[in-house]
């Protein structure tokens, strides 16, 4: 485990991830280095830790405000270390994998989660992943303060904007901050079809269409959550939230 000492000239500080605290965990010191200094380079403080254990401890110590998680880690797994650390305080979590696994994705979103990547990856992605995780955060916080009236309603489903809760058939169903992102993106404009590009730029302000297979993992989780028949897949284009027939 490792602390850094930030600069504190002016250019360090007016950068985007100045004061922003990162805790990577990752047991492949070649990654966790890299990841480390492009991070710092982008102005965010960073500590690093290379097993489950460490991770849970530094995290709880330390409270940074993103992990950057690798699923497959000595003591016990990402899976285990982001249940942990969620329980003790909301915090984003990018997963990293390094298999192209489905199942293993599906359930790193399924223990809160609210991305990941497949390794290998570009610095430059996951650098920008991580500032679009951040500013998902700074707007739910403003939500909170400012919200929306009102409740919306679908049929059986409600998505309450000013809680951020969603019920289905008054049952709370829990939602991580990008999956409640994706379904009121859906909701805004229902039955309509939203390509997975347009999903992509206005959830997690992503333009780049490589991140497609996010979106398609994300709607996957959802529908775990909210009712498969909910969410209707147009083939070749994207996705349109089904609302009951009037």
């Amino acid at each position: 485990m490792e602390q850094t000492h930030t600069s504190h000239n002016s250019t360090t500080a007016a950068m985007p991830g100045a004061q922003r605290r990162v805790l990577v965990v990752e047991d492949d010191p070649t990654i966790v280095d890299a990841i480390a200094a492009r991070l710092r380079a982008e102005g965010f403080v960073v500590q690093t830790a290379a097993d489950g254990p460490a991770a849970v401890d530094t995290a709880q110590a330390w409270q940074p405000d993103l992990l950057i998680l690798d699923i497959m880690l000595p003591g016990f797994d990402g899976l285990e270390v982001c249940r942990r650390v969620q329980a003790q305080r909301p915090v984003p979590v990018l997963m990293l994998t390094a298999r192209d696994d489905e199942t293993d994705m599906l359930v790193g979103l399924g223990v809160g989660a609210d991305d990941y990547m497949t390794k290998p990856f570009s610095m430059r992605e996951l650098a920008a992943r991580v500032h679009v995780l951040l500013r998902r955060v700074e707007r739910a916080a403003l939500a909170a303060t400012t919200p929306r009236s009102g409740i919306l309603r679908l049929g059986e489903l409600e998505i309450d904007h000013a809680q951020r809760r969603v019920r289905v058939r008054s049952e709370d169903v829990h939602l991580t901050p990008t999956e409640f992102d994706l379904l009121v993106c859906l909701a805004n404009t229902p039955r309509a079809v939203l390509s997975r590009e347009q999903l992509l730029a206005e959830v997690w302000d992503w333009a780049d269409a490589s991140g497609t297979r996010t979106v398609d993992s994300h709607i996957k989780a959802l529908r775990r959550k909210i009712g498969a028949e909910r969410i209707r897949t147009v083939h070749g284009v994207g996705y349109a939230l089904e609302t009951p027939t009037p």
